[in-house]
């Protein structure tokens, strides 16, 4: 029976991306040799075919493993992405309860308010009626005794003082209402900016579906062909035992042609993608430090912080930017808002690979990556994880702020 050859050796330390998929057209050798060379020819041909059947099988089987860890670690973002929207989505609800009972609490003082207020308004009247203080004086000089006297004394000091009371009731009243108002539009803008938020991640989710959808279909399909495959070879097998061991280190030999190929592009590649300009000691390996997750790693909100997260390429973009420095010794906040902070802001035309660069996307600040030179910058973005993407045109350069923070010198 032929054995594959582990393709996670095969694959260490180069990043491929599932492509196309491959067919194996296999036509069954058929053996009529009258004479030593003419067995001889057969076997150099079938020889030839099985090397190359064996090193697409290879190809194949290293994809549908690559393929499986890809659903893997979408699968654990989708979930932990669909778990931070119920917790959003309660927290909105939390909110909505607060500002309903708010509301409530504010009409009944409005209406509290308005009640004393018609009160008021009756004093003022009667007062303009009979001439404001002079009916007070009336009062007291129609007292028919000194005792009589005093009390009424009494009663106009105590209306006198309800009236103030109600007067200053009324101011304070007035503002609790006020405040409590702007209590109430403060907590409207946070939910908004709470559903924002909630939007795109849904987006988000809604993203990695799919992506997870398209590849469980190419997975299923290339799996379908490899064992076609797997079977073919294993009835050949038999006959072919004895060139068997040739094969395989032919096979061998072109994997490691094509690991050395795949390595010089992905290293010319990254060179290309980080600019001419020349790069300092710590910005060089914040910037490389990612180079091993493109195409390797998934966005995951709240991602990139912890040991296990970092361990299976899952990150937000305030995740990775914080991982990436700390690779260089440097220390960040993993948080946007916390990053559009720090270090020194510098002019768009003065920036320089280390730099962080911030995008209005869902709202202002609500992505930032790092930038690698060429209008380049590389960061853990939505649809692709983490990857090194053009900020000189496109959606990026539509969404860039101009914001630029350098932290390192």
């Amino acid at each position: 029976m032929w054995t594959r050859v582990n393709s996670k050796k095969v694959l260490a330390g180069v990043t491929i991306t599932v492509g196309l998929m491959v067919t194996f057209p296999f036509d069954k050798p058929v053996v009529h040799a009258e004479t030593h060379s003419e067995i001889q020819d057969q076997r150099s041909d079938v020889q030839s075919k099985l090397a190359d059947k064996k090193q697409e099988l290879e190809s194949i089987q290293a994809e549908l493993i690559e393929m499986n860890d890809e659903i893997s670690r979408v699968d654990e973002a989708i979930q932990a992405n669909e778990k931070k929207i119920k917790e959003t989505k309660d927290k909105i609800e939390e909110k909505q309860k607060e500002v309903d009972k708010l509301e409530k609490e504010v009409a009944a003082l409005e209406e509290d308010i308005e009640k004393r207020f018609e009160i008021l308004k009756e004093r003022a009247s009667s007062l303009q009626k009979n001439g404001g203080s002079v009916q007070y004086l009336d009062v007291l000089f129609g007292s028919k005794s000194f005792g009589d006297l005093i009390d009424r004394v009494s009663i106009v000091t105590k209306i006198t003082q309800a009236d103030n009371s109600l007067i200053d009731q009324f101011k304070a009243d007035k503002q609790k209402v006020e405040e409590q108002k702007a209590e109430i539009e403060t907590k409207l803008q946070d939910l908004k900016d709470m559903q924002a938020e909630l939007e795109a991640i849904q987006e988000q989710v809604e993203m990695q579906k799919e992506q997870n959808e398209s590849k469980k279909a190419e997975l299923e399909e290339k799996e379908a062909n490899s064992k076609d495959m797997i079977n073919d070879l294993e009835l050949k097998d038999s006959e072919l035992a004895q060139m068997e061991a040739n094969a395989k280190e032919q096979v061998a030999k072109s994997h490691e042609q094509q690991i050395e190929t795949y390595s010089k592009e992905v290293e010319k590649s990254v060179k290309k993608s980080s600019g001419s300009a020349p790069v300092s000691g710590n910005a060089s390996s914040i910037i490389s430090a990612g180079y091993k997750y493109i195409g390797n790693s998934s966005y995951q909100f709240g991602g990139g912080r912890s040991s296990s997260d970092i361990a299976r390429g899952l990150f937000d973009c305030s995740g990775y930017v914080s991982w990436a420095f700390a690779q260089g010794g440097v220390n960040l906040p993993a948080s946007t808002s916390s990053l559009s902070g720090v270090g020194q802001k510098v002019s768009p035309s003065e920036m320089k690979p280390g730099d962080l660069v911030f995008f209005d996307t869902y709202k202002i600040n609500g992505h930032v990556g790092i930038y690698v030179g060429g209008n380049q910058f590389i960061g853990s973005q939505s649809s692709t994880g983490v990857a090194i993407a053009n900020m000189g045109s496109g959606y990026w350069a539509n969404h860039f702020s101009g914001h630029v923070r350098r932290v390192i010198n």
